[in-house]
């Protein structure tokens, strides 16, 4: 049942005047249930209650943890259909992408409750003493990571279940041993509390202390700033757009303690097509990247963008099949009508810029927050001059780049932003040729895709999901896979110290 009520660690609260309501983007109307904006009084409890927790919660046994995460995922499955019927109402899509991202959700939780139940994880070190080495002794040196403390996490407008309230990051927080203070997305506020009320029903049951987790509420900005900017709080995770992330990081850095913020915030994931590539297989790559590009309206992370190629004769063609294809696919709904609106606007933007020309847009009447396809190109020296063609257009929507031989090919990649994924797509014996082009795609990516699709990232330990600058703000760290839980702890060594007194898994 929704409540619209704020979590402060176990207890439901309302205690201030302000609501707001989520959208159903189908039906082009508000949600019923109105969702109560926390107050400063309620957000500072929740701080507090998680600072309380931690003492405790950060030397709660592996074994244990896992099987609060295990739990959370019983409690999620049990929701059924409510949980259904809330995600579509609240995003737009399909029964079929809902039930598949709640597997995604309990498969990532049950990932992380299986790498904390040992401490292979914290990667301890030992280095023994040598009290008689000349000319000085060498103390006995242990190593491990701790986790660093309440960590606040802003659920995602795209993936209402998989990166939100119990999500990868909250998952692997809370594995790591951090309290978590979930910030709702306004947008699937309905979603994110029955979910919030699975995480409680878990820490009930498994005894965990209460604040370990809380769930707020707020529309605007000021929930958020209020969070991340309190002094017990000590990690950000954020998934989200540029000017976003790059808000929340740059209040963290004015903090009297900085702190550290994990956003991954945007990327056009260039896609490299080799001249041989379109003369052996244009049309299938055609129809498989127009899958691509309109995948879940084009509201994903990974959505290619900006497609490459050197012009050959094939090039016209496929552009334009490219762009038959990508059109002809039925336009659907997007995930509220402010995603709506900007990707209208940002697409608007690029392709009103000198040399850009629409190839193909989907013209057909449509419901207002359903998203017309559109397909754009340019000349390499046209997009090399204009930064405003790189700009991202979150939606269903590429724009090809028309180079004009190999050496303006490396050079557009050289001045792209830091993306999310590189992908080259080309023929076995063009391989000896294609050295330069990986080397240049591997200084601006944190993932590279041979003949593939970006769309789809695998959740595994060998999974890079961040790159460099914009498209996360740490490109050494993932935030999808088990080794996300780097984010969340720092090591600490300790130097001669009595057995007693060192954590178990270095005595």
């Amino acid at each position: 049942m929704i409540t619209g009520k704020n979590y402060i660690g176990n207890t439901l609260s309302a205690r201030g005047n302000a609501t707001y309501h989520s959208f159903n983007p189908k039906l082009n109307t508000p949600t019923e249930v109105p969702f109560f904006e926390a107050t400063d009084a309620e957000i500072n409890e929740a701080v507090d209650l998680a600072w309380d927790a931690f003492t405790v919660y950060r030397k709660i046994p592996g074994t244990q943890r896992a099987a609060f995460l295990n739990a959370i995922a019983d409690e999620i499955l049990a929701l059924g259909q409510e949980l259904i019927d809330m995600y579509m109402a609240e995003s737009g899509l399909p029964e079929g992408r809902a039930i598949g991202e709640r597997g995604r959700t309990i498969f990532q939780l049950r990932s992380f409750a299986e790498l904390v139940s040992n401490e292979d994880w914290r990667n301890n070190t030992f280095d023994a003493a040598i009290p008689d080495r000349q000319p000085v002794p060498k103390p006995d040196l242990r190593k491990t990571l701790i986790p660093l403390g309440p960590v606040v996490v802003f659920a995602v407008s795209n993936f209402p279940l998989a990166y939100s309230t119990a999500g990868g990051d909250t998952a692997s927080a809370l594995a790591a041993g951090c309290p978590v203070i979930v910030k709702a997305h306004a947008m699937h506020s309905g979603t994110s509390e029955l979910v919030a009320s699975a995480v409680v029903k878990a820490i009930e049951k498994t005894g965990m202390p209460a604040g370990v987790f809380s769930h707020i509420m707020g529309y605007g900005n000021a929930v958020g700033t209020a969070l991340v900017k309190h002094p017990k709080v000590k990690a950000v995770g954020f998934t989200g757009s540029i000017s976003g992330g790059r808000a929340i990081f740059d209040l963290a850095s004015r903090r009297d303690e900085p702190i550290p913020v994990f956003a991954e915030m945007g990327s056009i994931n260039p896609v490299v097509i080799t001249s041989k590539a379109l003369l052996n297989r244009a049309e299938a790559i055609a129809q498989t990247y127009a899958n691509s590009i309109t995948l879940g309206t084009g509201q994903f992370c990974t959505n290619p963008g900006l497609i490459l190629t050197v012009d050959g004769p094939k090039t016209e063609a496929f552009i334009n099949d490219l762009a038959e294809r990508t059109i002809a696919i039925e336009a659907q709904c997007m995930l509220h009508p402010d995603i709506k609106k900007g990707f209208m606007e940002n697409g608007a933007r690029v392709v009103a810029q000198e040399g850009v020309q629409v190839v193909g847009r989907n013209e057909n009447d449509l419901e207002p927050n359903y998203a017309p396809s559109l397909i754009a190109t340019v000349s390499g020296s046209d997009f090399l001059n204009n930064p405003e063609t790189s700009r991202e257009v979150f939606g269903p929507f590429s724009l090809v780049v028309r180079c004009k031989d190999k050496t303006e090919l490396l050079e557009v990649i050289a001045n792209l932003e830091g993306q999310l994924t590189g992908t080259i797509i080309a023929e076995e014996e063009e391989y000896q040729d294609l050295c330069d082009v990986v080397d240049a795609l591997e200084n601006r990516v944190g993932r590279l895709i041979f003949n593939g699709v970006p769309t789809g990232v695998e959740v595994c330990p060998a999974m890079q999901h961040g790159g460099p600058y914009p498209a996360s703000t740490d490109s050494r760290f993932t935030a999808v896979g088990t080794q996300s839980i780097a984010r969340w702890v720092r090591p600490i060594c300790y130097q001669s110290f009595p057995k007693e007194l060192l954590p178990k898994a270095l005595q």
